[in-house]
């Protein structure tokens, strides 16, 4: 199947793709150029699965190809090494949510999720217990770490812990030069900043580091569905759970509305639950792409320098992208206008 580029240089309202229902539906969006990612779930719907099967396989297929190293096994080890998995799915007909934090060793995060979200009431699980939940509804127990993982903890290692996410102002031993364990230092008086150290510290910040595949489905009948999948950030303090797994962060949905679904700086975007604002604006009218930038602009009110992207497609198939701090921001989109997956460049 022939894969299409377009390129489109905007400096702060990105693309925006409109034109008749019956020739933009289905269509199927995900973050970044997930190309075979997409693929699957366009045939997951050609084969006649559902706008959730399409998520869960096109997400799957990611963790698989462990998508730039940033999602499944074998990537973005924490400061002890270990690889953990955040996901979520959530089904826009029905609200229902299924998500999973800092997984540990087991592969298969979104179809864990959607687990969650078909056999629970529950909306979140995490960690060793979400392990335990996943074995027992029949899923294999693996290793996530790789050699390439391995080399890539040991290296930072050896750079005493760079770059990592602790706040040099408040802990000891310094960070900036030094591994841990840390402590807090003895500070009698703290004056709380108006933003926290890590917000300024965007070196650390950039697409191979936490990079996400946030996934949106829009059926041929209206039927919507996100899916979110991670192995979250480089080098994380072991335990960190990002946006990816939050409703209404990284991604959300609402039956007859549309979607949204954010990648970046996650610990930055989930106080915002850009997702979630951005189909609350386009429910008023605004264009995907419009609401998209109106939700990120909101986050630059309090953190100028944060990167993050975000996309978004209204119920007639309608969709737009985009970016704030990358220096471009590149998504997937499918539908039978397009024919085939075509990669977005803002």
């Amino acid at each position: 199947m022939k894969i299409l580029c377009f390129v489109v240089v905007l400096s702060s309202i990105p693309v925006n793709t409109n034109g008749d229902s019956s020739d933009l539906l289905p269509v199927i969006i995900n973050t970044w150029p997930f190309v075979d990612a997409n693929k699957k779930a366009v045939s997951t719907i050609q084969d006649g699965g559902s706008y959730l099967d399409a998520i869960e396989k096109g997400c799957s297929q990611c963790e698989i190809d462990q998508c730039d190293g940033s999602v499944g096994y074998g990537g973005s080890p924490d400061e002890s090494s270990e690889t953990t998995l955040d996901a979520m799915i959530m089904d826009g007909e029905t609200h229902d949510v299924g998500s999973v934090g800092c997984l540990r060793r087991i592969k298969s995060a979104i179809s864990v999720a959607r687990s969650v979200m078909k056999y629970t009431s529950t909306t979140l699980l995490v960690g060793d217990l979400a392990t335990d939940f996943a074995k027992q509804m029949g899923f294999e127990e693996n290793d996530l770490h790789t050699t390439k993982s391995k080399e890539e903890w040991e290296e930072w290692k050896n750079n005493s812990c760079q770059p990592n996410y602790w706040n040099p102002h408040t802990v000891t031993p310094d960070p900036t030069k030094h591994c841990g364990p840390y402590k807090p230092k003895n500070l009698r008086h703290m004056t709380p900043t108006r933003n926290r150290w890590r917000e300024t510290e965007t070196h650390l910040l950039n697409r191979q580091n936490h990079d996400t595949i946030g996934m949106i489905v829009i059926d041929k009948d209206g039927k919507i569905a996100c899916g979110t999948t991670t192995n979250g950030l480089n080098h994380k303090i072991p335990g960190r759970v990002g946006d990816s797994p939050i409703a209404g962060a990284g991604c959300y949905v609402e039956k007859g509305i549309g979607g949204a679904a954010a990648t970046g700086d996650g610990d930055i975007m989930m106080r915002f639950l850009p997702s979630y604002r951005t189909v609350q604006n386009m429910r008023s009218g605004t264009s995907p792409s419009q609401a998209a930038q109106e939700s990120l602009d909101h986050i630059t009110r309090y953190y100028p320098n944060y990167s993050g992207a975000l996309i978004a497609v209204n119920i007639n198939g309608s969709y737009g992208g985009a970016t704030h701090g990358f220096s471009s921001f590149k998504f997937t989109v499918y539908n039978p206008k397009l024919g085939t997956s075509t990669i977005i460049t803002v």
